[in-house]
């Protein structure tokens, strides 16, 4: 059934490799059961509602994308977009939470209508494709160093911004973390290097039982604030709690919301939620190496149209924008190569509510060495970027596009300036006839987004 549904011989894989690329993916991701919680909670929501919400929206758009486009793309509440909601919009703006979902929800709308007309598979398509190699590096750089920081080995410094951790200032609790972080890493290195299956997988329980080994011999010391005991714990979740934030969309209050932040705010999540999909659907499928010869992805109008769907799902059960997540390049990296991956992740999503506390378990420091090697793999994309050769004005909008993602810390701000960037570089030096239409459109919109948003 499986083999004849998502053509597993055809793309030369199994089920046993895709279930093990779907798990690699969910525990990836599995933070952000923790996170999307935490932040939504913020704006007012309870916190087992959203996690409910999340699971469940995460399960509804990996059910879309396996069905609708057989691709291993798995979906969940997008991060930044989380943020925004409920700390700018929210808390910042002051508008109600239920009217901040239907802001979501519209979005959705809009997207399932764009992306059934084909608007946003044009702007796939006018991408070039160093652009798109150029996008595949800088996600894998960004996703490297959230790893870096989910290990702990990377933190804030008023000085440089980031620093390396003080092993010794706190070794029981950070300093431990990091040190495991590393040895994942290397840990997953080699069992990559060596070609083992599912290593990417291992170095994930490797790290995990190390951690939960130190514990027990009290290397690691859990406070219960910053840090946690490692081991799972069985509980139920209750699920009367999604009542609170289901259809709640519909339940607005637009008192004191001036129609015009409205707009702005819908627009806010519109610019973000496309070009952080965009993004990381070109990094993923060009490592993948799903794109043909012209650097198009043949099955684009439905990766986007689940991702439509999965966002105005997600806003009428509670969540925040739901979207494509970047760390499906772990299950890409695992073997995983069509729909049954992410359809065994959102299978994984639902098991989640039921037992939310032993996949919240999951420390930082295990999944960074995944996000860390994965970031390698779509770092060697850079060789497809001709850098020695004479065409600047392709190059260095590239080289924008590369540095800005994890600098700014957004794949849409690094897919922003490169586009920018490469229609006005090759519009002043002679060249604009080669530039899409479609992408001179975008460059003056994302200029005036900055301006005006």
């Amino acid at each position: 059934m499986f083999d004849r549904l998502f053509k597993l011989k055809e793309n030369g894989t199994s089920v046993k490799t895709e279930f093990t690329a779907g798990l690699v993916t969910f525990m990836t991701m599995a933070y952000i059961l923790v996170v999307n919680p935490s932040i939504l909670s913020a704006a007012g929501m309870d916190s087992t509602a959203v996690l409910l919400a999340t699971c469940l929206a995460s399960f509804i758009g990996c059910v879309c994308m396996a069905l609708m486009a057989n691709l291993p793309f798995v979906l969940s509440a997008g991060m930044g977009l989380n943020a925004y909601f409920a700390y700018t919009v929210v808390n910042g703006m002051g508008v109600p939470w239920q009217v901040a979902l239907f802001a979501v929800f519209v979005e959705g709308i809009i997207f399932i209508v764009l992306s059934l007309t084909g608007v946003r598979e044009a702007i796939f398509n006018a991408i070039p494709l160093p652009l798109k190699h150029a996008v595949s590096v800088g996600v894998g750089i960004y996703i490297a160093f959230i790893g870096l920081q989910s290990s702990g080995l990377c933190v804030y410094s008023d000085a440089t911004l980031v620093t390396i951790v003080d092993f010794t200032g706190d070794f029981s609790r950070s300093g431990i973390c990091a040190l495991l972080g590393l040895l994942g890493t290397f840990f997953t290195a080699v069992l990559y290097i060596k070609k083992i299956k599912g290593s990417i997988l291992f170095g994930i329980l490797a790290s995990w039982g190390l951690g939960m080994l130190c514990q027990v011999t009290g290397i690691y010391q859990p406070d219960g604030v910053a840090y946690f005991s490692l081991y799972p714990t069985l509980s139920f979740t209750d699920f009367s709690k999604l009542g609170e934030t289901f259809g709640q969309c519909f339940n607005l209050d637009f008192s004191g919301v001036k129609i015009l932040d409205f707009i702005v705010i819908i627009f806010a999540f519109l610019f973000v939620d496309l070009f952080d999909t965009l993004g990381t659907v070109i990094g993923v499928s060009t490592k993948a190496g799903m794109l043909d010869e012209e650097g198009r992805l043949p099955k684009i109008r439905r990766v986007l149209l689940a991702d439509a769907i999965a966002t105005s799902a997600g806003a009428l059960l509670g969540t925040s924008t739901t979207t494509t997540f970047v760390e499906s390049s772990a299950g890409v990296a695992a073997g995983g190569k069509t729909g049954l991956t992410t359809l065994f992740a959102g299978v994984l999503f639902l098991v989640a509510m039921f037992f939310a506390p032993i996949f919240t378990a999951i420390p930082g420091f295990a999944t960074a060495p995944a996000l860390i090697i994965v970031g390698f793999l779509m770092f060697t994309n850079i060789v497809h970027i001709d850098l020695n050769g004479e065409d600047f004005a392709t190059t260095i909008p590239a080289y924008l596009c590369v540095i800005c993602t994890p600098l700014f810390y957004s794949i849409s701000e690094g897919i922003m300036i490169g586009i920018i960037s490469y229609a006005f570089l090759n519009l002043i030096c002679g060249k604009g006839k080669r530039v899409s239409p479609v992408m001179y459109v975008l460059a003056v919109l994302f200029i005036l987004k900055y301006i005006l948003l």
